[in-house]
């Protein structure tokens, strides 16, 4: 019971540094955008800001070009700045750039036959875990039960148990 309940707060605990680590690092993510790279209008700055957070930097992989300061990050941040001041609507400035760059160029893929496995990995995973946590617990209970009900000794086992112990003590 006591390992039990440690292992309980092991799990708090590293869920609480977990959550506090991303709170840090979201709100210390510091933003690449150049004042330059700005436009005037702050609409169309609030719009290229979003496209751009939901666009991911192909030199860097793991972050946003809003958040990258790669040359190549400034050149889409720029050239999504383009299409928005030429008319173009967000959903035009992205297709144009998924046609130029492939799915990749997105932080969140599209659900598509392409990318199955990326949507339903994770929650498979997660229902095989759950599924084999169960299966362990259902486990130890059932050995548990059976160790309980097999402890008491017949009394032809305790018999020869007395025997032996008997001929060990006589040794000793």
């Amino acid at each position: 019971m006591v390992s039990f309940l440690y292992r309980i707060k092991l799990c708090v605990v590293f869920i609480g540094v977990l959550i506090i680590s991303l709170n840090v690092g979201a709100a210390t993510s510091a933003r690449a955008v150049e004042p330059d790279e700005r436009l005037a209008d702050p609409v169309l700055e609030a719009r290229a800001r979003a496209i751009s957070a939901e666009l991911r930097c192909l030199v860097c992989q793991n972050q946003s070009i809003d958040d990258s300061s790669a040359p190549l990050a400034r050149d889409l941040r720029l050239l999504v700045r383009e299409r928005l001041v030429a008319g173009n609507s967000d959903a035009d400035v992205t297709r144009f750039l998924v046609d130029r760059y492939g799915e990749f160029v997105l932080l969140r893929p599209r659900f598509s036959s392409q990318t199955l496995v990326l949507w339903l990995a994770p929650p498979m995973l997660l229902a095989f875990a759950v599924l084999a946590l169960w299966r362990r617990s259902r486990h130890r209970i059932d050995t548990f039960a059976l160790s309980d009900s097999t402890s008491a000794l017949t009394t032809d086992e305790a018999r020869r148990l007395d025997k032996i112990l008997s001929g060990l003590r006589e040794r000793n």
